[in-house]
């Protein structure tokens, strides 16, 4: 079972102002993932030619089951509001709705139920310094986008698998008490759980802050050509298998890279093991 997780700053490769439906479609088949986290999804957005991504990634893998859900209705950067459970699109109802912009969770099995955990932005504009790397930063006052979490449980190989999906604040503290609010709303759905996405936090803070979890793969994943820290994460808990392995993958878009984790048969099956961290960077 290979579960994937990638920020695709709106399938825009780095440097770019309009996005590629070719090269999506490219990207997400090279992952090659039976469930796929994306973050940073656009829907009918000008900037990324009026398609709806989700549907678009779900046509191109082949899926059986896909959801969006948005953070914001209207432009990012531009006029929006906060979205609600109105605005979500399921399996593509919905998809003739106004442009939209968050997260998606797609799956080639079957899905057994789905959930939304809405997560509480930063309430005032925070202080974010901007610029490429190289470059001098430049500070500048950000309004922190509403953030989400879109939750499956697919039928895996062995038996049901949570597979949580999320694109935390990029404000310190704020994602940690994002983090823990995600946390302990699937304590009561079925394991084993995967906990995937962006969460805006170095390497090692996600594991230490949620002990009962265990990190899948340890990659730099930004900034996507020479990447000096995790941003990324793969997290399970509760009966992921010995032997899964994990690895990072440069693509031809966005400003991260993918994290993808191959996990062997027997999820579900048993008790939680340990995890062996393997990994390497993908090209």
């Amino acid at each position: 079972m290979r579960i994937a997780t990638f920020n695709l700053l709106s399938g825009r490769a780095m440097g770019s102002e309009d996005a590629d439906p070719e090269q999506l479609r490219r990207a997400v088949r090279t992952l090659d993932a039976d469930v796929l986290a994306l973050q940073e999804v656009d829907r009918h957005q000008e900037r990324s030619g009026g398609v709806d991504q989700t549907a678009l990634v779900a046509e191109a893998v082949g899926a059986r089951a896909w959801r969006f859900v948005p953070a914001l209705v209207g432009t990012p950067g531009g006029t929006w509001r906060a979205a609600g459970p109105a605005d979500e699109e399921c399996d593509g109802v919905g998809s003739h709705e106004p442009a939209a912009y968050g997260i998606a969770l797609v799956s080639r099995l079957p899905v057994i139920s789905w959930k939304v955990v809405r997560l509480r932005p930063v309430p005032v504009v925070t202080p974010l310094r901007l610029g490429h790397p190289g470059e001098r930063k430049r500070l500048v006052w950000v309004r922190d986008e509403p953030r989400t979490a879109v939750v499956a449980v697919v039928e895996g190989p062995d038996g049901p698998v949570t597979v949580a999906n999320t694109h935390l604040s990029f404000v310190p503290r704020w994602n940690v008490a994002q983090l823990r609010r995600l946390v302990g709303a699937l304590e009561d759905e079925p394991r084993p759980q995967v906990l995937v996405g962006d969460l805006n936090m170095p390497a090692g803070l996600p594991r230490w802050l949620c002990r009962e979890w265990r990190q899948l793969v340890s990659e730099r994943t930004w900034p996507a050509h020479t990447p000096r820290v995790q941003l990324d994460h793969v997290l399970g808990r509760g009966g992921v298998p010995d032997g899964a392995t994990g690895y990072a993958v440069e693509l031809e878009l966005s400003d991260h890279r993918a994290l993808v984790v191959d996990v062997p048969d027997g999820v579900g099956a048993g008790a939680d093991h340990g995890v062996r961290l393997t990994g390497h960077a993908g090209g």
